[in-house]
């Protein structure tokens, strides 16, 4: 890691907006998203009041990961394009800022997640803050291609974390909840590593682009994208599933997988003559993708509510 403090910062004070933004808010949307449908789609439900707490709380964890994801890459994200605006590298917030922020956040995240609904949820809060910020970001990022599907792991806790902090425990449900992140995870960056192009190259993060080859990347995308199917679609036979889901997974599935197939079919040639459309247009997709999965258990648990119960058959 590069010494942040020899970096030249910018002649103003630091701005809400400046330490708000270490937090990776856009991340911290997916994670908030997913944490409250797990939470929801727990069989225990939660006073309002605790359940809005638990959601707060694990939003926090994960702005604090991402305040040490951003103290420790601040070398690399200087270096590419993606994210040289970002807090640190910008020179608006100092890494001893960020790491106190990120270390200070994560304390106190885990800890009132422990009050507010039970330790073994704010225990699973702890080990994902650990995963992201030292397994991920200190160790698989820069040392293996497997960075993006092991370091996915890390990005798929909160739905396991809200429905712990209901059960105080792990079911079926929410282990293929996070399965469903962690496999959705590889395909959506690839396909983003294919069109930012140097990036990665220029910053020396070992990405599967960079290791292996475009080629190959085209071919894990496929692949991964085939058992992703395999697993959304069994989601859809337990408690958590239900006919908005089931469609939505059908619909979807097989839109990501012809994306990926048009993806596996290409070459550079034919992907620079059309400026990685395909590419582009898969990854947006992989942006709606998610989202409409979750939302759709969090229709079908509405449904629920007034009385169209559909058990599941797992």
């Amino acid at each position: 890691m590069t010494d942040v403090s020899l970096q030249t910062f910018d002649e103003h004070e630091p701005q809400f907006g400046d330490y708000f933004a270490l937090l990776k808010p856009r991340v911290m949307t997916l994670v908030v998203f997913t944490a409250f449908v797990g939470l929801l789609a727990a069989p225990v439900a939660l006073h309002p009041f605790v359940a809005f707490c638990a959601i707060l709380f694990i939003a926090i964890g994960g702005g604090a990961s991402g305040a040490l994801n951003m103290w420790w890459d601040a070398d690399i994200d200087a270096v590419m394009r993606r994210t040289a605006k970002r807090p640190v590298p910008s020179g608006r917030v100092t890494g001893d800022e960020a790491l106190a922020i990120g270390l200070a956040l994560s304390a106190f995240s885990v800890v009132f997640l422990g009050l507010a609904t039970n330790w073994f949820a704010a225990g699973l809060l702890a080990f994902t803050i650990f995963f992201y910020a030292v397994i991920y970001t200190m160790w698989l990022k820069r040392t293996t291609p497997q960075n993006i599907v092991i370091g996915g792991a890390a990005g798929a806790f909160p739905p396991m974390i809200g429905w712990a902090a209901a059960t105080g425990g792990v079911s079926v449900e929410s282990v293929l909840m996070f399965a469903l992140i962690f496999m959705w995870t590889p395909p959506h960056f690839w396909a983003l590593a294919l069109f930012m192009r140097s990036d990665y190259d220029d910053a020396g993060v070992p990405m599967l682009t960079v290791t292996h080859g475009r080629p190959a990347t085209r071919r894990h995308i496929l692949v991964y994208t085939i058992l992703l199917a395999a697993l959304a679609l069994a989601m859809g036979l337990t408690s958590a599933g239900g006919p908005i889901y089931l469609a939505t997974a059908l619909v979807l599935n097989a839109m990501f997988l012809k994306g990926a197939v048009e993806i596996w079919r290409r070459d550079e040639v034919m992907a620079e003559a059309d400026n990685y459309g395909v590419e582009k247009r898969f990854f947006k997709l992989s942006l709606l993708y998610l989202f409409a999965h979750f939302g759709a258990i969090l229709a079908d648990r509405a449904l629920e509510a007034l009385g169209f119960g559909f058990g599941g058959l797992i």
